[in-house]
């Protein structure tokens, strides 16, 4: 696939790739593509590309294959994610026979682990519809200690050996005799066991995390950290290994409370790039802990709020005083409503203007009316959004419909709202909640199971390019133009098309004369691009070997 040269010890290198398709909004019709260095230098004609074929250090022949910038997941958890990759993942298990089965043989496999660990269970779909027992989960176990993680990650179960390691988490608020551990409750066993992996341990997860984001065409993630959700020790240790390792770029947010200059400072000091991401204000629709106006369908409750608008507005004023991005975790319908009046709260304290240029943002934003998609576009506030969570829990039988009931389901994620009203998107995963999956995530999105939800696969892909890199302040990337930073994805795909979310009319189209990139068709049942090469800053981090 490759001819390489060698450029000499100083010479920025330089690869011409050629003979494929290049998604490029500066050439919609460009086969080819110059890098130097860390930067695309040109894009444009086959022919053209003669002129550049004996001044590069390697030439890639494309044959046919696709480019595109690399994807941005604008929501993940690195840790958490490599530990479900090499561990017990229950994702996808259909009953709860099947999921302490694999519990049992993961601690049969695992017998020297101090703490076992776990993710992904999801009894709503289980024909017995409810979770395992202690006493079940401790039989499975052999007696020993356990953490089990929901599919939301705002609950888990764990073992008694577990339990008795956690002081006082009994008298704890979260702590209700066999059943999930929530609040405080949660985030003590969380930390308890999380506390017996070894930096050694930590490593491999991060590791196996980004390689498999980078397999995938992903050339960049937000790590989404903060008390209670992982460590300061942890989030630093990524960082420090993205910084010394090649792999996807690592941009990561601190969820920790700022009142005063000197919070903010902390967490600049940590190499956060904000006080975002989990900053709770409430919790998630499947655990029963987002914050909803009206009760549940199947609880006699409203949810759990962690802040209050007063509070976001004091954490937003004073993260645009410090010239920091704030950012808060909200779903429920009254979680997003304290969020714009905060912000709203805050603009008034400290300008709108310098509110609306700070790109402060808010994680999923599940729960929206009309009320609140126009604050989002008032405010200026990037929605990051994971229209997996559509996939796997809406529709009329799913967990969302469970939660809340048919009518106010069919509310959730409204991305043509968002992207009409001109609110800014980010796309991602919150992996492990849903795995890393691009391509299956713009599926996802243009094929939102409320067709009045649904948005074009190319406004998707932007959102999921382009956008994150937006939702961290940059302008210049995320696109395949001259001066870009160099970060792209080679894929094997079929047909290239121009697709919409329009069903009534035919949703696609290859005539060449729109003038738009195409990209791979993604209707459902589609083969998703097989990733070929990913490259970040110039620098192949991932290359399939050849078959």
């Amino acid at each position: 696939m490759s001819e390489r040269t060698d450029p000499g010890p100083t010479a920025p290198r330089t690869v011409l790739l050629r003979g494929g398709e290049v998604h490029s909004p500066a050439d919609p019709f460009a086969t080819a593509m110059v890098v130097e260095g860390d930067r695309v230098a040109w894009v444009g004609s086959e022919g053209a590309a003669d002129s550049f074929a004996d001044g590069v250090d390697e030439t890639v022949h494309l044959d046919g294959a696709l480019v595109t910038p690399a994807f941005t997941d604008a929501h993940v958890h690195t840790t958490a994610t490599g530990l479900a990759l090499t561990g017990l993942d229950l994702t996808g298990t259909r009953t709860l026979a099947d999921a302490l089965a694999r519990v049992r043989a993961h601690a049969e496999a695992r017998p020297g682990d101090r703490v076992l660990l776990g993710h992904g269970w999801d009894a709503t779909a289980w024909p017995e519809r409810r979770h395992p027992s202690h006493a079940e989960l401790d039989e499975a176990t052999g007696g020993r200690p356990l953490y089990l993680s929901r599919a939301d990650v705002h609950s888990a179960l764990a073992t008694t050996a577990l339990l008795d390691l956690v002081p006082g988490v009994t008298e704890a608020e979260g702590y209700a005799p066999d059943q999930p551990l929530t609040g405080d409750a949660h985030h003590a066993v969380r930390d308890a066991a999380h506390a017996t992996l070894t930096a050694a341990q930590r490593t491999e997860a991060q590791r196996t995390a980004l390689h498999r984001a980078a397999s995938l065409g992903i050339g960049s993630v937000h790590e989404c950290a903060g008390p209670g959700i992982s460590s300061e020790e942890d989030f630093t240790a990524l960082l420090a290994l993205a910084a010394e390792t090649p792999g996807p770029r690592v941009h990561g947010y601190w969820a920790e409370p700022v009142t005063s200059p000197a919070d903010a400072a902390r967490v600049r000091a940590l190499g956060a790039v904000g006080a975002a991401g989990d900053l709770f204000v409430d919790g998630s629709l499947g655990s029963h802990t987002a914050h909803l106006c009206e009760p549940y369908a199947d609880a006699p409750h409203h949810g759990t709020a962690h802040l209050d608008a007063e509070a976001v507005a004091a954490h937003v004023a004073a993260c645009t005083e410090a010239g920091l991005q704030a950012g808060f975790h909200a779903i429920g319908d009254a979680a997003n409503l304290a969020v714009t009046e905060g912000v709203r709260a805050a603009a008034e304290r400290v300008g709108l203007a310098r509110v609306r240029a700070a790109r402060h943002r808010v994680e999923h934003a599940e729960m929206l009316d009309e009320h609140t998609v126009a604050a989002f576009a008032e405010l200026a506030l990037t929605a990051s959004v994971q229209p997996a969570f559509d996939a796997a829990w809406g529709g009329e039988d799913g967990m969302y419909a469970t939660r809340l009931g048919a009518d106010r389901a069919r509310t959730l994620n409204p991305y043509a709202a968002l992207q009409r009203a001109g609110v800014p998107l980010a796309m991602g995963s919150d992996s492990p909640v849903t795995p890393l999956d691009p391509w299956g995530t713009i599926r996802a999105a243009a094929f939102h199971r409320t067709p009045e939800h649904r948005i074009s696969v190319r406004g998707a892909f932007t959102a999921h390019t382009r956008g994150g890199w937006r939702a961290v302040g940059r302008d210049d990337a995320g696109v395949l133009v001259p001066g870009a930073p160099a970060d792209y994805a080679v894929w094997q795909t079929g047909a290239l098309v121009v697709q919409t979310p329009d069903t009534r009319v035919a949703n696609w189209s290859t005539d060449p004369r729109s003038g738009t990139p195409g990209l791979p068709e993604l209707t459902p049942g589609a083969q998703l691009p097989l990733c070929l090469r990913t490259v970040v800053a110039g620098r192949t981090v991932f290359e399939r070997p050849n078959e």
